[in-house]
């Protein structure tokens, strides 16, 4: 990304009539340095969505390699189908429930029917009989005429799925032999129902299985196509993301360059001091500024082995740029330096010692044929 330094108009070389033009292009760097900040913002978001997706799909990776195949050629969903799908495959698996509930009913039916259900029909008379202890060592009181009005219910309270009407039916029995000793009638009542109701609902559990490996299916086809539509979405975010940033960093470089050509001419001083400021960068920063002489001399090598450096040759946008990067280099590697205690490293140090060699070498090279 391209940037302009926040330097001093005097600094810059530009005129006091200048002042007003210089202060309206910082106004509008400021603007977009914002805008800036809220791509940055949006690119960070795109990436959490991405990295989330990937560790999801690490997590899901043992499905079958069929199932692979078969999602690589799924196209993207629009969300209305998304939706329309949703619904029908809401209300099939609706239908397909309220068959197996149906079927359930049956069992329920031909349990109660029974000749020995009929203490198990209607709620425990718990005062009437005098169970004072009933509610104490029963927690949840299960009989057959709530289950019925529960399976019956219209107002979206009943039962959702065989399971639970399972659960409740099994409770009935296993409260009255909780409740009543081994040895009594309504003990052996109970046990025997129960074991009636197993036999029953064994017929029936294959079913149910099916149906609920079914619903997990399409469960997960579901959120596969929301998956795949969010990628879209995010996918289309970070092309125009793309667009947004490459539009933000020309017009960042197009007000750097109106800057530096309104610059007046370096002085022979000055370019001596940025060549002895260049020699003070670290070894990033001064492969850095290399990239930046390179950019106006393509001839310029700038990762050869041997680098040689003149200054006075350089053009004044040139020197600008160079001088702009300096300063803001030099500032952040001093507070780095305070932070961090400084880095050694043996080949950056003799790489560098060389390039600022180089300049030195060139330098003397001007200073001989001037005073001659």
């Amino acid at each position: 990304m391209a940037s302009i330094p926040d330097f001093e108009i005097a600094e810059a070389g530009i005129s006091k009539d200048n002042s007003a033009e210089a202060e309206q292009f910082k106004f509008r760097v400021d603007e977009i340095f914002q805008k800036v900040d809220e791509l940055e913002q949006k690119v960070n978001e795109v990436e959490q969505f991405y990295l989330s997706s990937s560790k999801k799909q690490q997590s899901s990776s043992k499905g079958s390699s069929m199932g692979k195949e078969r999602d690589k050629e799924r196209q993207v969903p629009s969300i209305k189908k998304q939706q329309q799908d949703a619904s029908r495959r809401e209300a099939a698996a609706a239908k397909r429930m309220q068959e197996l509930m149906r079927q359930f009913g049956t069992i329920v039916r031909q349990i109660t029917q029974h000749k020995w259900a009929w203490p198990f029909m209607q709620p425990v008379d718990v005062k009437g009989l005098g169970l004072h202890d009933y509610y104490e060592i029963i927690e949840k009181p299960m009989d057959f005429s709530t289950i019925k009005n529960q399976m019956e219910a219209k107002d979206g309270t009943g039962y959702k799925n065989v399971r639970d009407i399972c659960a409740d039916v099994r409770l009935v029995f296993k409260n009255a032999m909780k409740y009543n000793d081994e040895g009594s009638d309504v003990h052996l009542m109970a046990k025997t129902l129960l074991e009636k109701f197993e036999e029953k609902w064994q017929l029936l559990l294959p079913k149910v299985t099916e149906e609920e490996k079914r619903r997990d299916e399409e469960e997960a086809e579901a959120q596969l196509d929301m998956q795949l539509v969010r990628e879209a979405a995010h996918a289309k975010v970070v092309r125009d993301l793309c667009n947004e940033l490459y539009e933000v960093d020309t017009h960042l470089e197009h007000l750097r360059e109106t800057v530096v050509q309104k610059c007046r001419k370096m002085s022979t001083e000055e370019k001596r001091n940025l060549g002895t400021a260049i020699a003070r960068l670290s070894m990033e920063d001064l492969n850095k500024a290399l990239e930046i002489i390179a950019q106006s001399n393509p001839a310029f090598q700038a990762m050869a082995e041997e680098v040689e450096i003149d200054i006075d040759a350089q053009s004044e946008s040139t020197l600008w740029r160079l001088k702009f990067f300096v300063k803001d280099a030099l500032e952040l590697q001093s507070k780095s330096a305070m932070s961090t205690g400084g880095n050694n490293n043996n080949y950056n140090n003799k790489r560098k010692k060389e390039i600022c060699d180089a300049i030195a070498k060139t330098a003397k090279k001007k200073s001989k044929r001037t005073s001659s």
